[in-house]
């Protein structure tokens, strides 16, 4: 008699904590359902800010290529010019570190004839990336690299040298931007705005990439003047995403 007591005393306390769990699970799962269910009432905005700012560098694509009957000589040739060429850019007011190597190629020349290939030679090719930083002096400074041996002039474009600040103003304004058209919906449509669930961002910098051409065999005509930089726009877009209350 006292073992069937006993074993009905166990068996009310698991029917009581089974009871317990089970009703802390379905607490937890309605409130899961409501925060989903709160979740799933959003308002999505985008918005858009942008900035004109004026560049204050150019930068240069500028190239040595050289040819010749055997891969040595042509490496030498075009370390030679390159060394004059980046000697004249440092005497032009270029500092060092706003000069760099941005590539270095050697491939073989072939001659063709009837079906046949032979290797007439090689040729080598250094890329300069040059940062002019005095906008008035770009250029002279591109006339003078020609002179000074090189024979290849990329795009020259015109940014701005530290767009941080250029960026957080466009962001500041893609916000205000995309907070006052939720105010115009929250008021349309009749409800609140909760917490932000979610926010993304897109900056995009304008730069805007010039040929240069001078009149000894480059396309184009003689180099005249200044060249003109224009501007550069800083756009950024933004999305924000509000619970509703």
């Amino acid at each position: 008699m006292d073992q069937l007591k006993q074993q009905l005393r166990i068996g009310s306390w698991v029917l009581v904590a089974a009871l317990f769990l089970a009703s802390v699970w379905f607490i937890q799962s309605i409130s899961r359902m409501d925060r989903m269910a709160g979740l799933d009432q959003t308002i999505t905005v985008s918005g858009t800010g942008s900035v004109f700012s004026s560049p204050d560098i150019a930068i240069a694509d500028l190239a040595v290529s050289v040819e010749d009957t055997t891969a040595k000589k042509a490496q030498d040739q075009a370390s030679k010019k390159s060394s004059a060429v980046v000697d004249y850019l440092k005497g032009a007011g270029v500092d060092e570190k706003d000069i760099r190597t941005s590539g270095y190629q050697i491939y073989p020349q072939y001659d063709y004839l009837n079906g046949r290939s032979t290797i007439r030679g090689y040729q080598v090719t250094q890329s300069l990336e040059v940062k002019i930083r005095d906008l008035e002096k770009a250029n002279n400074i591109l006339d003078g690299v020609v002179g000074a041996g090189i024979n290849q002039v990329g795009n020259v474009r015109f940014d701005v040298d530290e767009p941080e600040k250029l960026q957080a103003e466009a962001r500041e304004k893609a916000i205000a931007d995309a907070k006052k058209k939720a105010d115009e919906l929250k008021d349309q449509l009749g409800v609140r705005l909760g917490r932000i669930v979610t926010f993304s961002e897109n900056i995009n910098g304008g730069v805007y990439p010039m040929m240069y051409a001078k009149d000894s065999g480059m396309g184009g005509g003689a180099s005249t003047g200044a060249l003109p930089a224009g501007q550069n726009e800083i756009v950024a877009n933004v999305t924000i995403t509000y619970q509703i209350r």
